[in-house]
Order: C-alpha cells, then sequence, then structure tokens
C-alpha cells in the first residue's frame, strides 16, 4: 500500500492536483484574455484604417465634384481637364485641345492631378449622355447609376476596392453636368489586414505557450506551501507526542493563516489528549488505594469477619467510607476535565461579581454559622467580570471551603473584592495553620496535599485548587497565594473586567 507522501508526488502531476488546475485555468484566462484584448485591437486597428482610407476617397471624390461644378455647360474632356488642373481657372469655351496640347497640358497639372494619379485610384468623368470623358486609368467600371450617392466596396477583375457614383451640379444652372466616378483599390489595406491577422495568430500562440508557462510557475510557487504543510504532517505520526508543526510562510495571507490554523488545533488536540490521558493516569492513580482497601476488608470478610459482628461492623464502615471518598474524587475529577473544557464553551460569559460574592458568603454563613465571614466589597453593584457564573461561584466555594477547613481555632474568613486597571481582585484570607514555603510552589498541582494525614481527614483529594487554577487561567485570569505557617493563608484571584461602551455608562448615569 502507497504511502501518503508518495501519493502526494503522483498527485502533484495528475489532472485532480491543484498545481494543473491551476496552471490549466491560469493558462485558459490568460488566453482568453489575450484573445478578447488582441481580437479588440485588431478590429478597432482595422476600421480606423478602412475609415481613414474612406474617408480620404470621400474627400477626394468630393474635391472633383467641387471643381466640376464650376462648369455651366455639360463636361467634356476639354473643360474636365481645365476645371482640374486648378481650382480657380475658369474654361475658355474655344480653347481646342488635341492629343499633344493634352498630354503637355498634363504634365504641367497640379497636386491634385498628381494625387489622381496615384495607381491605386481609378477615377472616371462621364458626360451627361454617360459616355466616358476623361479617366486616369483604363480599369473597367460599370456605370450604375442605382448607387449614386454611395461609398461600396465592390470587386472587379478581381480588384476590390471602394466605388463611388456622384452626378456633378453646375454651381449656376443646379443642372446636371456630368457624372464623377471612382474606384479606390484597398490592396494595401487587404495587406496590412493579413499581415495584422497573421500577427495576431502568432502571438496569440505564443502567449498561450508563455501562459502556460506562468501558470507552471505560479502554481508552483503558491502550492510549494501546502506542499510543505502535507510533508510536514506525513512526519506527525503522532501529534500528541511530538512539537511537530507545520512551516508557517513569511507572507501572512491566506495560506499561513491556514498553516497556523492547523498549528492551533494540533496543539488543541495534543492539550485534549494529554488531558484525556492525565484524567485517566489520575483516576487510576487515586482509585488504587482504595480500591485496595474495599477488597481487603471484602476479603477479610470473607474469610472469617463476617461471623465477627465487630470486624464485620469495622469492615462495612471502612468500606462505606472509602466508597464515599471514591465519588467525592470521580465528582472532582469530572469538575477538574469540565474546567479544562471551560476555555471552549463559555469564553463569552459574564457575571455580576457582586452578586456572586454576596449569595455564596450567605450560604457559606448558614452552612457554617459557628464562622464569621467578613465581606468588604469596594465595587460598582454592575460591575460584572468575565467568567461563567457557575465557575465563579465554583471558585469561590473551593476557596472558601479551604479556608474553613484550615481555619483552625480562629474561626474567620475575610472575604473581599477591588478593582484595579481592567481587573476585578478578588481575596479570600484565612487565619488557620499556613503552609510553607516549599509546599506553596506546588499547592496548586493535582492531588497535591500538604498534610496527607489531616486531608484524609478533612475528606480533601488535592483537586479542589487545582481545579481553581484551571478555572481561572481559562478565563485569562491570575491566581496567586500567600501564606505564614500558623497565621493562615490569603488567595488571590484577578479576573477581566468588563469595560463599559460610553454609551452605556451615560445610560447609567442617566438612570441613577
Amino acid at each position: 500500500m502507497k504511502s501518503l507522501k508518495e501519493k502526494n508526488k503522483l498527485r502533484q502531476f495528475s489532472w485532480k492536483s491543484i498545481s494543473f488546475k491551476w496552471t490549466l485555468l491560469t493558462a485558459l484566462s490568460i488566453t482568453i484574455l489575450f484573445l478578447s484584448f488582441g481580437f479588440v485591437t485588431y478590429q478597432i486597428s482595422i476600421r480606423n484604417v478602412y475609415e481613414q482610407e474612406e474617408k480620404d476617397f470621400n474627400r477626394t471624390m468630393k474635391e472633383i465634384n467641387s471643381r466640376l461644378s464650376r462648369s455651366e455647360d455639360p463636361l467634356t474632356l476639354h473643360s474636365t481637364v481645365s476645371y482640374l488642373k486648378e481650382a480657380s481657372s475658369r474654361y475658355v469655351g474655344d480653347v481646342y485641345y488635341d492629343r499633344s496640347s493634352l498630354e503637355a497640358s498634363l504634365m504641367n497639372l497640379n497636386s491634385f492631378i498628381s494625387e489622381l494619379s496615384q495607381p491605386e485610384l481609378n477615377v472616371k468623368i462621364y458626360g451627361v449622355d454617360q459616355r466616358l470623358v476623361f479617366e486616369t486609368r483604363g480599369l473597367y467600371l460599370p456605370f450604375d447609376d442605382s448607387e449614386q450617392g454611395k461609398i461600396t466596396i465592390q470587386t472587379h477583375n478581381n480588384i476590390t476596392g471602394l466605388i463611388a457614383l456622384e452626378p456633378i451640379k453646375s454651381n449656376e444652372t443646379g443642372k446636371v453636368i456630368g457624372y464623377a466616378q471612382g474606384f479606390l483599390e484597398l490592396n494595401s489595406f487587404i495587406s496590412v489586414r493579413d499581415k495584422m491577422f497573421k500577427t495576431l495568430v502568432v502571438l496569440e500562440i505564443v502567449g498561450v505557450i508563455i501562459s502556460i508557462i506562468v501558470g507552471v510557475l505560479l502554481s508552483t510557487y503558491f502550492t510549494a506551501p501546502l506542499r510543505k504543510m502535507a510533508n510536514s504532517l506525513n512526519s506527525i505520526n503522532e501529534a500528541y507526542k511530538t512539537e511537530v508543526r507545520m512551516p508557517v510562510p513569511k507572507s501572512n495571507d491566506e495560506i499561513s493563516d491556514l498553516a497556523r490554523a492547523f498549528n492551533d488545533m494540533l496543539e488543541r488536540m495534543q492539550l485534549f489528549i494529554q488531558q484525556q490521558q492525565q484524567f485517566v493516569e489520575d483516576v487510576s492513580h487515586e482509585l488504587r488505594t482504595p480500591v485496595a482497601v474495599i477488597e481487603g476488608h471484602i476479603n477479610l470478610l470473607n474469610r472469617w469477619g463476617k461471623d465477627d459482628p465487630e470486624v464485620l461492623e469495622e469492615s462495612l464502615q471502612a468500606s462505606l467510607q472509602e466508597i464515599v471518598r471514591m465519588k467525592s474524587l470521580v465528582q472532582e475529577m469530572l469538575d477538574l476535565s469540565r474546567a479544562e473544557q471551560s476555555e471552549f464553551h463559555y469564553e463569552d460569559k459574564v457575571s455580576s461579581v457582586v452578586d456572586v460574592l454576596k449569595t455564596t458568603v450567605g450560604n457559606f454563613s448558614m452552612l457554617y454559622p459557628d464562622f464569621h465571614f467578613n465581606l468588604d466589597i469596594d465595587l460598582a453593584k454592575s460591575a460584572q467580570i468575565k467568567i461563567y457564573r457557575n465557575h465563579l461561584e465554583q471558585l469561590l466555594i473551593i476557596l472558601m471551603d479551604n479556608a474553613v477547613k484550615y481555619s483552625g481555632e480562629r474561626k474567620e474568613v475575610l472575604v473581599s473584592a477591588s478593582s484595579s486597571y481592567r481587573t476585578v481582585d478578588i481575596l479570600v484570607q484565612d487565619f488557620g495553620e499556613g503552609v510553607s514555603e516549599e509546599d506553596l510552589a506546588r499547592i496548586f498541582s493535582r492531588f497535591y496535599r500538604v498534610d496527607k494525614a489531616r486531608a484524609r481527614h478533612t475528606g480533601g483529594n488535592g483537586l479542589g485548587l487545582s481545579i481553581a487554577a484551571q478555572l481561572v487561567n481559562n478565563y485569562n485570569g491570575h491566581i496567586s497565594v500567600k501564606s505564614v505557617l500558623n497565621h493562615g493563608s490569603s488567595f488571590k484571584v484577578s479576573l477581566p473586567l468588563v469595560i463599559e461602551e460610553p454609551e452605556e455608562i451615560a445610560k447609567i448615569i442617566k438612570r441613577t
């Protein structure tokens, strides 16, 4: 069976891989974009060239019409040459042009006539009887009076060009004195168009190749962190036993966010598994003694103790006591497990600290009437802290229960609350046995008892302060202890204060 690492290598080059899809989509996108841009550019360029050709041809035809329309009589060869020759000359009717004089005159034509003589342009002038009187080239063009006043594209003698036929009206009489026909070959335009199209095709092929190369490079660059993550995951066979984490890219993008989220998930998974293992180890360790005690008494009864009422009574009482202690231990272990999970279930909960303090202290006053509980609150009644109410009550019960158990002869417990910068400080102080400096370092450890003999007498399992510390840490708080032997202990808990917005403060002031 192939390993995950080998599968990842094969998948990198398969059609289902991100690299292949990325390359395909990048190439396709660039190709479509380049093709669209090239097509639009091609169409605009060709259109501009065509419009310029049409504009020049239209201007030439209008100039011909403007020059010839100065004649009052129907156009002839001689009058046509004269009016085309000079824009401001007047035709002298009794002048006769023979072929030799006409050729000599054509040698002196102005620049406009030179323009008419360009090889791409063919101009024909017809008389009123539609007979040809003048032409610049001998190209056959049909005389179609139905197309008068229009510029169209036609092909004659395998030559494609613009053709136009316009009537010429005298400026003096307003009568038609002839017709002007023009044909502009589009060979240069077609040549430019074909070259542009070939260039576009070549550029498109080059663009496709470049887009594929760019797609491969981009997919390789952007998927490289993902491959590194996959390789790191392959090396993590047992995540809860290793500190290996996914590499976080320095790009600070979505991939780095993914890596951080996955590392956070690994840390949480590791924490959960460690907590589970710790729970199993602690329970098995702590239950071993009471189970052994109960088993010993039952064996004693089974052998001969059941016939001795005194031994029977003693064994039953001892077994019941151990069972009660086991129930207490299991309950505390469950409380500790819940405390460890509270960070993820109650992180947005808040509590009114004044109400909880008064309620808890009041309950202890009823449970222990021989104790004096001194409550000192230096907080606003509306003050709230970031902790679930049940957990705050549980925390206070643990601290006050410890204070009662270890108070000694002076049955007095001091509970105070005050605010500092963004926190609320809760102090629970007793005046009992105290704790040595050596024991203070481990007082919040699981199952740690300062005096194991006395702890068994008071019924403690060494989990209460561990639960308290876990609850405080889950809500980003801090717990500390100060103690002096034979003078008492003081536990201080600091929890985040809920900072009210200015609008809420204004509402409170307005109500008061």
